[in-house]
């Protein structure tokens, strides 16, 4: 039975490689990179960070990563052993990321590339040494199938937890993560600190009953806000496990706090199961940055000539989506580089402001926060800082200015600035509508034109180059008319004749194709539609039904149908000459009968 395992071991590793190197010629859509290998300890949560770029050539919508779980272990019953292919060496729980149910990772442009990352608990059970990690990145489609883009074998270097690290593992194999990847929340005083910091549960299993309690300090010095609440506490029912929920918090700055970093305590209580019972308790922290009036130090304020400083550059930026449209938000990511040889800056501050179009700026935070803060840029280094902006709906399409503003402190120099714009393109989408088809006549036959009049209005931002109408129909001889350039705001029109070569045989809709194209060349197209009813002619049809008539057999004339031609002016003529004899008769007898009637007058007057 083992010998047979065996070899079925050997095949399912065989099978194994030949799909591993088919998920790697999947690849191509997308290459998956890391820089380092990821160290763990068993029983112990661990993040692996890779980088994705899109080789697609298109934007890809809905990312998304997870570990590939369907290889792995083959096991020998009888000697209860493991016995070919590799060891997983994540647990598989419902917290774990898999191909069924992958972690979402936003949006990735064209040619682009972002850093994601995935999580899972060391298994407990694994010897000290390398493993392999399969990580696949796919893409959901508008019906959430997931599409395979490309996979990757990533390493992991696993080491024993320690018996320090087990001393008092039922307290932590429970714990929470704050803040993953935000921002240290700002306050300036006297302004109002709306901010909200991520809790994530980080355990293997759901946790419940959750009570995370913010823990205020009368000291100024130790906590920079008014305590205007009674408590701070923030409640759920239930969070399952690596959910992440918000905890939202808004204070008003003390006058008196100092500018600097402050350290906020957070309690959580917590319970294993949904009865509530055996209260578990973790303690973290987070820090907040407070900008308001300095210390008294010895460093002082200097003439920016009497010290040396870091010089902070923009060394790059990049926007997610590639392509700003106006009215859409998207992501800033700023290069920021200490181009200094060995001046370092810290407490770094970066403001951002934008160009005002009508005394309203272009791009505005969803937040209202426009600074982003960083602990250190040593000399020569770079880091990223981002940014979620607006733009505004109804500007021009062009470029608008971004001031980049830094402010921070190098070992000579206290409150350093710096000032850095960048332009930023914003493209208009092209719009466009039609007034009324005027059509003379409505209705025409085959030969015969109608002529075609109607405006093209451009409702948009942007100019429509070299518009062109294109009438299409089975009843009409297709023709196209050029309208020109048509400005934002103003009309083109059209006047065409169209020519009828068939008879309508539907409900009479002829195509009217408008295309235009774009300051890049681009070609963009919208349809139309016009009635208009092509019949056959007429006199056509009737000389043909003549034709088919002289063409039909006839019958053999009668005797009157042969000699109509004689028969009928001759009965006429008779007709004619026996009116006249009866006129002629019908006077002579007035006449006789007048002469006597004369005579007989004559006598009685003798």
């Amino acid at each position: 039975m083992k010998r047979w395992i065996r070899l079925m071991g050997i095949v399912w590793a065989v099978l194994l490689l030949a799909g591993m190197t088919a998920v790697t010629a999947l690849g191509s859509d997308v290459t998956i990179t890391s820089d380092k290998i990821t160290r763990g300890k068993t029983g112990k949560n661990v993040t692996i960070s890779f980088e994705v770029r899109n080789n697609t050539g298109r934007d890809i919508r809905n990312l998304a990563i997870a570990f590939d779980t369907s290889g792995g272990e083959i096991w020998d019953e009888e000697e209860d052993d493991r016995e070919f292919g590799y060891s997983f060496p994540f647990e598989i729980t419902g917290a774990l990321h898999d191909t069924e149910h992958p972690k979402r990772a936003g949006s990735l442009g064209s040619g682009k590339s972002k850093t994601v990352s995935i999580s899972g608990c060391v298994r407990r059970d694994l010897n000290e040494g390398y493993y392999k990690v399969p990580v696949v990145v796919m893409e959901g489609d508008d019906d959430d199938n997931m599409n395979w883009l490309g996979a990757e074998d990533l390493k992991i270097w696993v080491t024993k937890s320690t018996s320090s690290d087990d001393d008092d593992d039922g307290e932590k194999s429970y714990d929470f993560v704050v803040g993953e990847g935000q921002s240290t929340p700002i306050g300036r005083y006297p302004e109002v600190c709306n901010f909200s910091v991520n809790l994530r549960n980080n355990s293997p299993a759901n946790v419940y009953n959750i009570k995370a309690s913010l823990v205020p300090d009368a000291d100024t010095a130790k906590f920079p806000f008014e305590i205007n609440d009674v408590n701070y506490d923030r409640m759920f029912e239930k969070i399952a496990a690596d959910e992440t929920v918000s905890l939202d918090y808004s204070f008003a700055v003390r006058e008196k706090a100092y500018s600097g970093y402050y350290l906020v305590p957070l309690k959580i209580s917590y319970s294993k199961s949904s009865t509530g019972e055996e209260l578990q308790t973790y303690e973290t922290s987070f820090y907040v940055h407070i900008f308001n009036k300095d210390k008294e130090d010895e460093m002082g304020d200097f003439n920016e000539h009497d010290r040396e400083k870091a010089r902070i550059v923009v060394d790059g930026f990049s926007t997610d989506p590639a392509v700003i449209i106006a009215g859409m938000d998207f992501e800033l990511v700023l290069r920021m580089k200490n181009t200094s040889s060995d001046i370092s800056a810290t407490n770094l501050l970066f403001s951002m402001e934008s160009e005002k179009v009508s005394d309203s700026a272009v791009f505005t935070t969803e937040s209202g926060a426009s600074s982003v803060a960083m602990d250190a840029l040593r000399p020569g280094e770079t880091k990223e800082i981002r940014m979620h902006l607006l733009s505004r709906p109804g500007i021009d399409q062009r470029s608008y200015g971004m001031t980049v503003k830094a402010k921070f402190d190098s070992p000579e120099f206290k409150n350093a600035e710096e000032s850095m714009t960048i332009d930023i393109p914003v493209k208009q989408i092209a719009r466009l509508n039609t007034g009324t088809f005027e059509i003379m006549p409505e209705s025409i036959t085959v030969g015969e034109e109608a002529n075609v009049m109607f405006p093209i209005n451009n409702t948009g931002k942007v100019i429509l180059y070299n518009v062109m109408v294109r009438f299409e129909a089975d009843s009409i001889q297709p023709t196209e008319a050029y309208v020109g350039n048509i400005k934002p705001g103003e009309t083109g029109n059209v006047d065409s004749m169209l020519k009828g070569i068939a008879p309508t045989a539907d409900d009479g809709k002829i195509r009217v194709l408008i295309s235009y194209e774009d300051e890049n060349g681009e070609i963009s197209d919208e349809e139309k539609e016009l009635m208009l009813f092509v019949s056959e002619d007429m006199s056509m049809t009737d000389d043909m039904g003549m034709g088919e008539v002289d063409q039909m057999p006839m019958e053999e004339p009668g005797f009157f149908a042969k000699h109509k031609n004689i028969l009928i002016p001759s009965a006429i003529a008779a007709a004619a000459v026996i009116t006249v004899l009866a006129v002629m008769l019908i006077r002579r007898r007035r006449k006789r009968r007048k002469e006597q009637e004369d005579a007989l007058l004559e006598d009685e007057d003798l």
